[in-house]
Protein backbone atom coordinates (compact mmCIF):
# COMPACT_ATOMS: atom_id res chain seq x y z
CA UNK A 1 0.00 0.00 0.00
CA UNK A 2 3.19 2.20 -0.14
CA UNK A 3 3.29 2.60 -3.70
CA UNK A 4 -0.18 3.53 -3.63
CA UNK A 5 -0.52 5.93 -0.73
CA UNK A 6 3.13 7.67 -2.89
CA UNK A 7 1.11 7.57 -6.09
CA UNK A 8 -2.00 8.78 -4.22
CA UNK A 9 0.17 11.69 -2.55
CA UNK A 10 2.01 12.36 -5.25
CA UNK A 11 5.48 12.94 -2.70
CA UNK A 12 6.99 11.58 0.47
CA UNK A 13 5.07 12.19 3.66
CA UNK A 14 6.11 12.12 6.89
CA UNK A 15 3.53 9.33 7.57
CA UNK A 16 5.43 7.02 4.85
CA UNK A 17 8.91 7.46 6.55
CA UNK A 18 7.09 6.38 10.00
CA UNK A 19 5.73 3.52 8.33
CA UNK A 20 9.21 2.45 7.04
CA UNK A 21 10.86 3.33 10.16
CA UNK A 22 8.36 0.72 11.86
CA UNK A 23 8.86 -1.74 9.45
CA UNK A 24 12.94 -1.09 10.43
CA UNK A 25 11.62 -1.95 13.79
CA UNK A 26 9.99 -4.90 13.37
CA UNK A 27 12.89 -6.54 11.09
CA UNK A 28 15.44 -5.35 14.30
CA UNK A 29 13.42 -6.98 16.44
CA UNK A 30 13.31 -10.48 14.77
CA UNK A 31 16.73 -10.35 15.13
CA UNK A 32 17.65 -9.45 10.81
CA UNK A 33 20.79 -9.52 10.38
CA UNK A 34 19.71 -6.71 7.94
CA UNK A 35 17.59 -5.05 5.62
CA UNK A 36 16.74 -4.84 1.70
CA UNK A 37 14.13 -2.41 0.71
CA UNK A 38 12.68 -3.14 -2.96
CA UNK A 39 10.96 0.10 -4.15
CA UNK A 40 13.17 2.94 -5.08
CA UNK A 41 10.99 5.27 -4.99
CA UNK A 42 11.45 5.66 -0.96
CA UNK A 43 15.02 6.32 -0.56
CA UNK A 44 14.52 9.10 2.07
CA UNK A 45 12.47 6.88 3.68
CA UNK A 46 15.29 3.65 3.46
CA UNK A 47 17.78 6.24 4.97
CA UNK A 48 15.96 6.92 7.24
CA UNK A 49 16.10 3.46 8.59
CA UNK A 50 19.39 3.45 8.04
CA UNK A 51 20.43 6.06 10.48
CA UNK A 52 18.05 4.66 13.11
CA UNK A 53 19.63 1.19 13.27
CA UNK A 54 23.28 2.02 12.17
CA UNK A 55 26.20 0.00 11.56
CA UNK A 56 23.19 -3.01 10.10
CA UNK A 57 23.04 -2.79 6.64
CA UNK A 58 20.10 -1.15 5.08
CA UNK A 59 20.30 -1.27 1.51
CA UNK A 60 17.98 0.44 -0.68
CA UNK A 61 16.97 -1.55 -4.24
CA UNK A 62 19.47 -0.22 -6.33
CA UNK A 63 22.65 1.01 -4.44
CA UNK A 64 24.59 -2.24 -5.08
CA UNK A 65 23.59 -2.64 -8.89
CA UNK A 66 25.12 1.16 -9.24
CA UNK A 67 28.37 0.10 -7.61
CA UNK A 68 28.74 -2.69 -9.77
CA UNK A 69 27.74 -1.58 -12.86
CA UNK A 70 29.63 1.79 -12.76
CA UNK A 71 32.86 -0.78 -11.17
CA UNK A 72 32.02 -2.46 -14.38
CA UNK A 73 31.74 -0.25 -17.33
CA UNK A 74 31.93 3.16 -18.27
CA UNK A 75 28.95 3.01 -20.86
CA UNK A 76 25.58 1.55 -18.99
CA UNK A 77 22.44 1.28 -20.52
CA UNK A 78 19.72 1.40 -17.74
CA UNK A 79 16.43 -0.15 -18.71
CA UNK A 80 13.32 0.91 -17.23
CA UNK A 81 9.50 -0.08 -17.31
CA UNK A 82 8.44 2.77 -15.24
CA UNK A 83 9.30 6.37 -16.97
CA UNK A 84 10.00 8.08 -13.81
CA UNK A 85 12.96 5.47 -12.95
CA UNK A 86 14.61 7.08 -15.82
CA UNK A 87 14.57 10.52 -14.31
CA UNK A 88 15.52 9.89 -10.56
CA UNK A 89 17.69 7.07 -11.00
CA UNK A 90 20.65 8.29 -13.62
CA UNK A 91 21.57 10.80 -10.70
CA UNK A 92 22.67 8.29 -8.14
CA UNK A 93 25.65 6.90 -10.91
CA UNK A 94 28.79 8.57 -10.32
CA UNK A 95 29.92 10.48 -12.66
CA UNK A 96 32.46 8.75 -14.51
CA UNK A 97 30.10 6.95 -16.07
CA UNK A 98 27.53 7.81 -19.36
CA UNK A 99 23.91 6.64 -18.62
CA UNK A 100 21.87 5.78 -22.15
CA UNK A 101 18.35 5.09 -20.63
CA UNK A 102 15.62 3.62 -22.37
CA UNK A 103 12.05 2.79 -21.49
CA UNK A 104 10.46 -0.98 -22.18
CA UNK A 105 7.25 0.69 -23.07
CA UNK A 106 4.06 -1.51 -22.67
CA UNK A 107 6.19 -4.01 -20.38
CA UNK A 108 4.65 -2.65 -17.06
CA UNK A 109 1.12 -2.84 -18.37
CA UNK A 110 1.38 -6.48 -19.86
CA UNK A 111 3.20 -7.49 -16.19
CA UNK A 112 -0.07 -5.55 -14.59
CA UNK A 113 -1.91 -7.85 -16.74
CA UNK A 114 -0.78 -10.74 -15.52
CA UNK A 115 1.63 -11.22 -18.98
CA UNK A 116 4.86 -12.10 -17.53
CA UNK A 117 6.02 -13.53 -21.32
CA UNK A 118 4.70 -10.30 -22.85
CA UNK A 119 6.61 -8.22 -20.21
CA UNK A 120 9.75 -10.02 -20.55
CA UNK A 121 9.44 -9.57 -24.85
CA UNK A 122 9.15 -6.05 -24.52
CA UNK A 123 12.06 -5.63 -22.14
CA UNK A 124 14.21 -7.74 -24.73
CA UNK A 125 13.43 -6.02 -27.57
CA UNK A 126 13.73 -2.38 -25.79
CA UNK A 127 17.46 -3.63 -25.47
CA UNK A 128 17.88 -4.08 -28.60
CA UNK A 129 18.88 -0.19 -28.07
CA UNK A 130 21.42 -0.27 -25.40
CA UNK A 131 23.38 -2.73 -27.72
CA UNK A 132 26.25 -0.11 -27.42
CA UNK A 133 26.59 0.04 -23.98
CA UNK A 134 29.20 -1.89 -21.60
CA UNK A 135 26.45 -3.32 -20.14
CA UNK A 136 22.77 -2.94 -19.50
CA UNK A 137 21.20 -2.22 -15.47
CA UNK A 138 17.91 -3.48 -14.85
CA UNK A 139 16.24 -0.94 -12.78
CA UNK A 140 13.41 -2.82 -11.37
CA UNK A 141 13.49 -5.82 -9.35
CA UNK A 142 10.22 -7.46 -11.75
CA UNK A 143 12.68 -7.15 -14.23
CA UNK A 144 14.96 -9.44 -13.23
CA UNK A 145 13.17 -12.47 -14.86
CA UNK A 146 14.08 -11.64 -18.42
CA UNK A 147 17.91 -10.57 -17.14
CA UNK A 148 18.75 -13.98 -19.15
CA UNK A 149 16.72 -13.30 -22.80
CA UNK A 150 17.89 -9.31 -22.32
CA UNK A 151 21.16 -11.10 -22.40
CA UNK A 152 20.89 -13.44 -25.41
CA UNK A 153 18.87 -10.46 -27.62
CA UNK A 154 21.50 -7.40 -26.63
CA UNK A 155 24.47 -9.52 -26.39
CA UNK A 156 25.28 -6.89 -23.58
CA UNK A 157 26.14 -8.45 -20.01
CA UNK A 158 22.94 -7.65 -17.48
CA UNK A 159 22.82 -6.56 -14.08
CA UNK A 160 19.41 -6.91 -11.92
CA UNK A 161 18.90 -5.12 -8.99
CA UNK A 162 18.09 -8.90 -6.61
CA UNK A 163 21.10 -10.25 -8.03
CA UNK A 164 23.32 -7.14 -7.20
CA UNK A 165 21.78 -6.62 -3.43
CA UNK A 166 22.38 -10.24 -2.77
CA UNK A 167 25.72 -10.48 -3.69
CA UNK A 168 26.00 -6.85 -1.81
CA UNK A 169 24.17 -8.08 1.46
CA UNK A 170 26.66 -11.37 1.31
CA UNK A 171 29.98 -9.33 1.38
CA UNK A 172 28.88 -7.36 4.12
CA UNK A 173 27.52 -9.76 6.59
CA UNK A 174 30.86 -12.04 5.54
CA UNK A 175 32.48 -9.22 6.42
CA UNK A 176 30.49 -8.78 10.10
CA UNK A 177 27.82 -5.78 8.72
Amino acid sequence: SLSTDLARDGRLTDAMTERFLSLGRYAASTHADAILFTCSAFGPCIEAVAREHAPMPVLKPSEAMIEQAAAKGRKIGLLSTFPPTLVSMPPEFPDSVEIVTKLAAGALAALDRGERAEHDRLVAEASRDLRDCDLIALAQYSMAPAAALVAEVSGRPVLTTPDSAVLKLKELLADGG
